[in-house]
């Protein structure tokens, strides 16, 4: 295959282009350097520096066998302040992308969406068949390229797969975890265990969950790049799929910090802090779903693997 991947300098673009490329398939990997990382892009890659918005030079690239689309601004908390920004940038972009693949003839898509499209839910697991109710402008941006898609299916125009991440974690020695600024708190705790910051903010320890602290399912990145490789082959047979991607299995702040202690046989520094707005208490996958229509399960063993690898990786940079 012929593949499209955006954002392919960041933590999970890069990954799920290292994937496609060992299975022998062609990558062309677009990303404008805002927030990714030239040195990410795998080296056997065709590298493209750009907008995934400039539909003239999407369209210059030629015609794909299918695009993975993850180029997007995440920091919900930025979402509040700048929400005209994620608007423009995730959703704006993105159509413009489609417009030119569409126009290419490039008849598959596979986007990185967020379980931040469910908001805050109260029974767990969450299945796809959820109430959406985004709490950011992040999760409405999200959940409004979604909807776009289900309706450019309905209408013949391209075939696509949604992804619903729960929370992207671990790391590969080639593509390690490095966002500027890092939101994530698995390299957060690493961080202070290493001493590159003072310590980690734990925000609220008074949530209605086993320890009073937010849980949350902790997904390995090689994962997740397997799921987006599956999709693509997947929509041989779907027009139009939304899935989520998690483990089913919900680990709270502490028990992660925990693992932390395990994994690397040091204490976190920590301070504790009021709940940030809009933190639900807990997001759990229902995995149920992509397992039938993907076949895919974690192959990762857990928490711990998944803290091990980070670690691993971290140390490198």
């Amino acid at each position: 295959m012929r593949v499209l991947v955006t954002g392919a300098a960041g933590f999970i673009g890069s990954t799920t282009a290292e994937l496609l490329l060992d299975l022998g398939d062609e990558v062309v990997a677009l990303d404008n350097l805002v927030r990714g990382r030239r040195d990410n892009v795998p080296a056997r890659a065709v590298f493209v520096e750009g907008d995934v918005g400039d539909v003239d030079l999407v369209s210059s690239l030629g015609a794909f066998d299918a695009c993975v689309h993850f180029a997007a601004r995440i920091e919900p908390a930025d979402s509040m302040r700048e929400p005209e920004t994620f608007f423009a940038n995730n959703v704006a972009q993105s159509f413009s992308l489609l417009e030119a693949l569409v126009r290419s003839g490039t008849p598959k898509f596979v986007f990185s969406s967020s379980c931040a499209v469910y908001g805050n839910q109260v029974e767990m697991p969450i299945d796809e068949s959820r109430a959406t109710s985004p709490h950011s402008p992040y999760g409405e941006t999200k959940l409004m390229v979604e909807q776009g898609l289900r309706w450019m299916a309905q209408r013949g125009r391209i075939r696509s797969a949604s992804l619903r991440y729960f929370n992207a974690a671990g790391s590969t020695l080639a593509h390690p975890e490095r966002h500027d600024p890092e939101i994530h708190l698995i390299p957060l705790a690493l961080d202070a265990v290493r001493g590159r910051r003072e310590f980690l903010s734990v925000y609220g320890t008074d949530y209605p969950t086993r320890d009073g602290t937010c849980v949350r399912d902790y997904v390995h990145v090689s994962d997740l790049a397997d799921a987006h490789v599956r999709a693509i082959h997947a929509l041989d047979h779907h027009d139009s799929l939304t899935l989520n991607l998690g483990t089913g299995t919900g680990s709270s702040i502490f028990e992660v910090l925990d693992s932390v202690r395990r994994v690397t046989g040091r204490e976190v520094p920590i301070r504790l802090e009021d709940r940030r707005p809009g933190d639900p208490a807990e997001a759990v996958a229902s995995q149920l779903l992509s397992r039938e229509r993907l076949g895919w399960t974690p192959r990762s063993s857990g928490l711990d693997e998944i803290v091990a690898d980070a670690w691993s990786a971290r140390q490198t940079l």
